[in-house]
C-alpha cells in the first residue's frame, strides 16, 4: 500500500477589520425635540420656581420696599433655627401627615378589599368610593365647614338628637380643631390611596389565592401570605407619597381653620404662607420652604435606599 501524505491546512491569517468610516454619533437632536414638550413645563414651573425660591432664601426680600433687595447669606436660616413657632409648627405638620396617613391606609385597604370582591353593582361602589378625591380640597373644605358648623352642623344636630349633648364647637376648640381636621384628611385623601391598593389587587394571581384556600389556609393567612407580599410594593410606594402629600398639605386646611385656633393647625406651610403674603417677608418665608424641600428630600432618599436594599435582598 503507498503511503498517504497529510497535508495540513495552513491557519489563515483573520484579515484586520475594515475601519468604518462612520462617524461617531452625536446627540440626538430629534429625541431632544420629542422629549421638550414635556420638559418645558417641568422647567418652568418646578425647577425654575424651586431655583428661584433657593436663591431668594439667602436675601433680605420683602414687599413695599423701596431699597434693592440684599444678600444676607445664611442669616435667615440662623435666624430659623431660633424660632420656636416654626418647629412647633413642623411638628404639627408631622402629627398631621402621620395622623392622616395612618388612618387613610387603613380604612383604604380595608375599603379595596371589599371592592376588590365579587358584589352586586360593585361598578357603582367603586364609582362612589372616588367622588371625595374628584372635588377641589376647597369645595371639600367648605363642605365639612357645614358639618362641623357649631349651630347648624349636621354632626352637632346628630349628636342632639341622640342625647350626646348640645353639640361642640369642633373647629375652634383648642383640643378637638386638630383632630377634626385630621378627619377630613382622612376621608379626602383615602380614594386616591384605595384606587392604588385596588389595582395592586387585581394584579395577584388568583391562582395563588386557590391553591392556599385548598391547603386549608382562611382568609387571615392568605392574606399574609398571598396578599401583602404582592401588594406590599403598592403598599410601600403609595403611603410615602401620601406622607409628602400630606407634609405638604395646604389648601384644606387654611379653609378650615386657617392654622387657627391659636396655632394649632398651622402647618408648615401655612407658617411660610403668612410670613410671606401677610408678613411680606419673602426672603424668610423661602428660608422655610427650603428646610421643607430638605426634610421631604431626605426621607425620599430614605425610602429609596430602603427599596433598593429590599430589592437586593429578593
Amino acid at each position: 500500500m503507498g503511503s498517504t501524505t497529510v497535508t495540513k491546512r495552513p491557519d489563515r491569517a483573520r484579515a484586520p477589520r475594515a475601519a468604518s468610516g462612520a462617524r461617531p454619533r452625536g446627540p440626538d437632536f430629534g429625541a431632544w425635540f420629542l422629549v421638550l414638550p414635556a420638559l418645558l413645563p417641568i422647567l418652568v414651573l418646578s425647577v425654575g420656581p424651586l431655583l428661584y425660591g433657593l436663591a431668594l432664601a439667602f436675601t433680605d426680600a420683602q414687599s413695599g420696599r423701596t431699597q434693592p433687595t440684599r444678600w444676607v447669606g445664611t442669616l435667615n436660616f440662623q435666624d430659623l433655627l431660633h424660632d420656636g413657632l416654626f418647629w412647633e409648627s413642623f411638628r404639627i405638620g408631622l402629627v398631621w401627615a402621620v395622623g392622616v396617613t395612618v388612618p387613610q391606609f387603613l380604612l383604604a385597604l380595608g375599603l379595596a378589599l371589599l371592592l376588590d370582591q365579587k358584589l352586586r353593582f360593585r361598578w357603582l361602589a367603586r364609582a362612589l368610593a372616588i367622588v371625595p378625591w374628584a372635588m377641589p380640597e376647597v369645595v371639600v373644605g367648605i363642605m365639612w365647614r357645614l358639618v362641623y358648623h357649631p349651630d347648624a352642623g349636621i354632626l352637632n344636630e346628630t349628636l342632639r338628637d341622640l342625647g350626646l349633648g348640645q353639640g361642640h364647637d369642633w373647629l375652634s376648640g383648642l383640643a378637638t380643631a386638630l383632630p377634626a381636621v385630621i378627619v377630613v384628611g382622612v376621608w379626602a385623601g383615602m380614594p386616591q390611596t384605595t384606587v392604588a391598593l385596588l389595582a395592586g389587587l387585581q394584579n395577584t394571581p388568583r391562582e395563588l389565592h386557590e391553591a392556599a384556600a385548598l391547603d386549608g389556609a382562611g382568609a387571615w393567612r392568605r392574606f399574609r401570605t398571598v396578599t401583602w407580599p404582592a401588594l406590599r410594593p403598592v403598599a410601600l410606594a403609595i403611603t410615602a407619597l401620601n406622607l409628602i402629600w400630606n407634609f405638604n398639605s395646604f389648601a384644606l386646611v387654611y379653609v378650615l381653620t386657617s392654622g387657627g385656633p391659636g396655632g394649632r393647625t398651622r402647618l408648615p406651610m401655612l407658617f411660610a404662607y403668612e410670613e410671606a403674603f401677610r408678613y411680606g417677608q419673602f426672603g424668610y418665608a423661602a428660608a422655610m420652604g427650603c428646610v421643607m424641600v430638605a426634610a421631604v428630600s431626605v426621607f425620599v432618599a430614605l425610602s429609596l435606599v430602603r427599596r433598593l436594599k429590599g430589592d437586593q435582598d429578593r
